[in-house]
């Protein structure tokens, strides 16, 4: 039996409703009957992954992919044409050709790569993006080094829009039982009798320096929602599977199981620095968190960002813009003098006595067949890491 707490209130999703467009068993099975004799656009992983996010409600209230009114607010004010804040454009592109072949009013069916249907979209406008603007606007640069411009530069030249249903969920081989949709997470929060929540994203490997915040966040809040995100990420990035293993060890061994859940998020990864690290936490707020967790190059990746450029952008909102609270933390190190992780604001020690903690420092250190000491990260991660990097 689950028993909520009356005097729980949960958070408010973004804009005020959690969309729901999963479709159920029976409308399933007869729109797949349907969504054979429709015209068809194939989806690539991110896409995918903006579909499932799409319709769970983890992007409300967004309930498709954005016609041309919220593209150009989110592109030059962060704001959809609401008003509400969103930074990031989740659009769906297309060829020429292929949006030559679609009629507006009539609706596509949306398809993985290897053929099965996921979904519909209720087709409503397709417009010209300018694939250079999108990458100075949301990514800061135009450098086709930057993950999230190289992206770019492989989709179509035409948007179309719309809001969508999912019929079947891309799949997440070995790590289902940790897809919670934020309903779900939701009602999980509310069983545990959590007041307050915080969120932390993560996309690599736990190490001592993601504990050490973690830990000083549950000395102010009740629970934390450990939420990695488990969608397309680059090549050199840890596969999911492998950081999952990571993060159970963790939570088994060095987390109080009453305080924390671990669940996985099904997005793909943008690399958009400070505009990514105000969706992330837009995206908790809907699976419940009051709090969010907030460090040093958040989002970010290569030097295209300055270290604290997010912090800035999350001060520079009006209060109540946001509707969760981030928890913004400084860089944190292994002082060797302190024998602890700290931080500049806890530690009087030099740089000569610090050890960089981040999740570069550890793929370096795996590609380069290094062990990687118990500064870095806790034995039981390492001995995984250590696993799987021979095949890495």
């Amino acid at each position: 039996m689950t028993i909520v707490r009356e005097d729980i209130r949960p958070i408010p999703p973004h804009g005020g409703t959690l969309v729901d467009r999963v479709l159920a068993e029976e409308a399933r099975a007869e729109t797949l009957g349907h969504a054979a004799e429709l015209p068809q656009v194939v989806l690539d992983a991110r896409a995918m992954s903006d579909l499932e996010l799409l319709a769970v409600g983890a992007l409300s209230p967004l309930d498709g992919f954005m016609g041309s009114a919220d593209y150009r607010g989110v592109l030059e004010d962060m704001r959809l044409a609401t008003g509400l804040l969103w930074t990031l454009p989740i659009t769906l592109a297309v060829s020429r050709a292929e949006a030559r072949r679609l009629r507006e009013g009539r609706p596509v069916a949306l398809t993985a790569p290897w053929g099965e249907t996921l979904g519909l979209l209720e087709f409503v406008e397709r417009f010209p993006w300018d694939r250079g603007e999108e990458a100075r606007l949301v990514y800061g640069t135009e450098d086709p080094g930057h993950p999230g411009v190289a992206d770019l530069a492989g989709r179509g030249e035409v948007l179309l829009a719309g809001r969508v249903d999912l019929i079947t969920r891309p799949p997440l081989p070995g790590l289902e039982k940790f897809r919670l949709d934020p309903a779900q997470t939701r009602a999980a929060l509310a069983e545990r009798g959590w007041r307050t929540v915080v969120g932390f994203q993560t996309r690599n490997p736990i190490h001592r320096s993601h504990e050490y915040i973690q830990k000083c966040a549950l000395e102010l809040i009740e629970g934390l929602l450990i939420h990695p995100l488990v969608g397309k990420t680059r090549l050199d990035d840890v596969p999911a599977d492998v950081r999952f293993r990571c993060y159970q060890a963790l939570v088994e061994n060095y987390f109080p199981p009453d305080r924390v859940l671990l669940a996985a998020f099904p997005g793909a990864m943008r690399y958009a620095g400070p505009r990514e690290a105000v969706f992330h936490a837009l995206v908790r707020k809907n699976y419940g968190c009051t709090h969010f967790i907030v460090g040093r190059d958040a989002a970010g990746v290569g030097a295209y960002y300055a270290p604290y450029a997010a912090h800035d952008l999350l001060r520079s909102f009006r209060p109540g813009e946001l509707g969760i609270a981030p928890l913004l933390f400084t860089e944190t190190f292994f002082c060797r003098r302190c024998g602890a992780v700290a931080s500049t604001r806890t530690c009087p020690h030099g740089a000569a006595e610090q050890v960089a903690l981040s999740g570069t420092k550890v793929r370096e250190s795996l590609r380069g067949g290094d062990g990687l000491p118990p500064e870095f990260t806790r034995p039981e991660v390492a001995a995984i890491l250590a696993e799987w990097a021979p095949r890495g």
